[in-house]
Parts: C-alpha cells; structure tokens; sequence
C-alpha cells in the first residue's frame, strides 16, 4: 500500500519515511505556497533518501491568509498549525496512508488526538506518526545513522519547512519576518545516505 509522508528534506520526515519504507510504498510529498517556489534542494534531499518525491502546491490565496494570522497574532504557531493541516488534508485526497515527521516533544505543528480523530473520519485515511514516541535526541542519533546532515538558523537552510515559505509572504508585505518568529529556530537538510558500514559504526 502507498504511503504519502510529508517531506521538508530535513531528518525528522527523512527519518520517518524511512521508518515507513519497511512497510509502505512510501512517496515523498513536500507542498509549497507558489508554483515558482523553487525546492532543489528538497527534490535532492528526496534522491539521497532514495524514495520518489511529489511537489504539491496550496491553492494561491492561501498564503494570505496565513500571513494575515501571523500579523493578527504576532506570532506564528497558529498559522504553522493551520498549514500542516491543510498539507495533511491535501495528501489524504492522494493516498490511504499519510504520514509526517512530527516528534513526541514537538508543540507546533502537532494535532491533538481530537483534530487526527477528526481527520481520519472525514477523509477515511489513516494518519501515521512513526516518531511520535521519540524525543529530540533519539530522534538525532537515529537520524545521523542514517543520514549526513546540515543544520543551521532558518534562513541559512534551504529546505521546504513551511517557516520559509511563510517568512517569504511575510517580507513581500513589507514586514521584517524577525519581529514575529523566535530568534533561535534550528533546521536541519539531508545530504546524503551514510553506508551501511557507517552506520554499523555510529551504533
């Protein structure tokens, strides 16, 4: 059976893909705000993991109306909240299985048990969080045994996380992005496969 996960080229959804893999014929989603958003480096991230990779795309008002949420509330977990839902409903018209890299200690974006309850009966999908039972740091070590990674600032990595494409809207409207996100934020691109040799070492 498909499984569609979505995918920001970092390690968290790389790691739960590949979790997924073992199981599902696994595709790779990454959703963009504009057709002309360019996702190189994600559609790269996706050839080193090794799985085919989609590109999707939210219907065109809709940054909008995520960064007027941004503004409203001068801060930005409502509308990251409001974008993951929207990515995981657009994947349930595609696939019976979805999936993402959300985290046991996650806070935004993250679904309540009532909001994937909710989703699941609407749409008739399953949804699927292979690390929800991880923390941060195993969710690291397991991610580097498979991985080669970059890490740095938001803004420094080019992935598809919905924070850049949101900043982007944010500073077409004439607003430093700065003012309403938290000044550290950590990112994270997969570079490359390690072989299984390497990975047998890091155990």
């Amino acid at each position: 059976m498909k499984a569609g996960v979505l995918f920001s080229g970092g390690k968290d959804s790389a790691l739960a893909a590949l979790l997924l893999s073992r199981d599902y014929d696994v595709e790779l989603n990454t959703v963009v705000f504009t057709a002309e958003d360019d996702p190189g480096t994600v559609r790269d991230a996706a050839r080193m993991v090794g799985l085919p990779w989609v590109q999707r795309t939210f219907d065109a008002e809709f940054l909008e109306q995520v960064v007027d949420m941004v503004i409203e509330c001068r801060y930005p977990n409502e509308a990251i909240q409001a974008v993951h839902r929207q990515a995981l409903e657009q994947l349930c018209c595609s696939y019976r299985v979805v999936a993402d890299g959300t985290r046991m200690d996650d806070r935004v974006p993250l679904l309540s048990r009532n909001e994937v309850q909710s989703l699941q009966d609407r749409t008739g999908c399953s949804y699927v969080r292979p690390l929800l039972g991880y923390g941060y740091r195993e969710v690291d070590r397991l991610a580097n045994r498979h991985f080669i990674i970059a890490r740095g600032q938001t803004g420094t990595i080019e992935n598809g996380d919905y924070e850049r494409g949101i900043r982007n809207g944010i500073r077409m409207r004439g607003h430093d992005p700065a003012v309403f996100f938290p000044q550290d934020h950590q990112q994270s691109l997969v570079l490359s496969r390690r072989s299984s040799r390497t990975e047998e070492e890091l155990v």
